[in-house]
């Protein structure tokens, strides 16, 4: 479905991302775990169009990726969640669920779409008509990712959703990202840096460090691994 091949991506005159290669198929859960600055966040931009790589390619569904737009590559399907929700603070509950619809043209299709985020997140429906940045963080959370998903996405880019939550919250944000992709067939890339839940969540998983893939496998046999133990999972 996606396949990032030797990628470099650079801040002005720093190097990110260091030739990074990953591949993922239709279906999948996978997880990019890395230390803080690693390249984690990079990455996801890079494939949603935020940052364009200085060289290397990035095909979607064969499709050169590393060429668009990103509003263009929204369109194909590819959305972003990002790191510290990024919700709009100043529009309702309601109204930041339609921004994340915006480029969608099948009206009839909307409403069920609505009820189905309801079902997912009952507490936002309850907060509806409230100001987005009136909600706590796990609240915030939960809209940002519904957001995304009323743009109806075929592959959903999840940057950081534990961040600043606390436990009870992540389980249940976790709990939702395995029932989206079961549910809506929604292939997912996740970065996070819980690892083990990460791990827990994922059906294969890649590590990052300082801009270079070091690793990867499926995501059982990363919790095994002793390297995995000792520098993501504090297992000594």
């Amino acid at each position: 479905m996606l396949s990032v091949k030797e990628i470099h991506t650079y801040y002005g005159n720093i190097q990110a991302l260091k030739g990074v290669s990953l591949d993922i198929e239709k279906g999948e859960i996978i997880t990019l775990i890395g230390a803080n600055g690693a390249g984690k966040s990079t990455t996801l931009m890079s494939i949603s169009g935020l940052m364009h790589p200085r060289s290397g390619k990035i095909f979607y569904q064969n499709m050169p990726l590393h060429l668009l737009s990103p509003e263009k590559i929204v369109s194909l399907g590819i959305v972003q969640v990002p790191e510290g929700r990024r919700i709009f603070p100043d529009f309702t509950v309601m109204e930041n669920l339609e921004m994340g619809a915006y480029l969608r043209s099948d009206k009839p299709q909307l409403k069920k779409d609505y009820d189905y985020i309801f079902e997912l997140f009952p507490i936002l429906k309850d907060r509806k008509r409230q100001l987005g940045g009136t909600l706590s963080g796990g609240e915030q959370q939960m809209l940002a990712i519904s957001r995304a998903l009323m743009a109806k996405p075929k592959l959903l880019l999840l940057d950081e959703p534990s961040l600043g939550l606390a436990p009870m919250v992540i389980k249940q944000i976790f709990q939702i990202i395995r029932k989206i992709n079961s549910e809506q067939s929604t292939t997912i890339l996740l970065v996070e840096q819980n690892a083990n839940l990460a791990l827990q969540t994922a059906d294969r998983g890649y590590v990052i460090e300082n801009g270079l893939i070091i690793m990867q496998d499926k995501a059982e046999k990363l919790l095994q691994n002793e390297e995995v133990k000792k520098a993501y999972l504090g297992i000594v």
